[in-house]
């Protein structure tokens, strides 16, 4: 059970936001097939997934302002600077490696599964040093 009721909001709000991310994008690949001719119908189904990331995204900032523990927040940050530093590494890495060698684009639509990736790395780097992970 969570700690706080920040934390029982913040679970209520990602877990909504994930499940409209899911449906979103399984509505996506259903009615669209790959690169389908560009019509209004088709960006906003397009869409869909990207609006359901920006809600986990906001999600998470939202946490951030409702946590009346400085403690907590603070873990909060740390992950989520973590997973930035993820992110923006393997971006900076694999781009470097696109532009100079012939390896495989890395599609950007993986960048958000990546920062998450980074975050949960980002507790458990927390849970080493600090002793306490944070939210999840």
């Amino acid at each position: 059970m969570p700690r706080s009721p920040a934390y029982r909001r913040y679970l209520v709000r990602m877990g909504i936001s994930a499940a409209l991310y899911l449906g979103a994008t399984m509505l996506a690949a259903v009615t669209l097939k790959d690169k389908a001719p560009v019509s209004a119908l088709s960006v906003a189904v397009a869409v869909l997934p990207g609006i359901a990331v920006v809600g986990m995204i906001g999600a998470m900032g939202r946490l951030l302002l409702e946590l009346k523990d400085e403690y907590l927040r603070m873990l909060e940050v740390r992950k989520m600077i973590f997973g930035t530093g993820v992110a923006l590494s393997i971006a900076a890495i694999w781009g470097m490696l696109e532009m100079f060698t012939d390896v495989a684009p890395l599609p950007v639509v993986w960048m958000f599964p990546i920062w998450s990736g980074g975050i949960a790395l980002g507790a458990v780097w927390n849970k080493l040093t600090l002793g306490d992970a944070g939210c999840a």
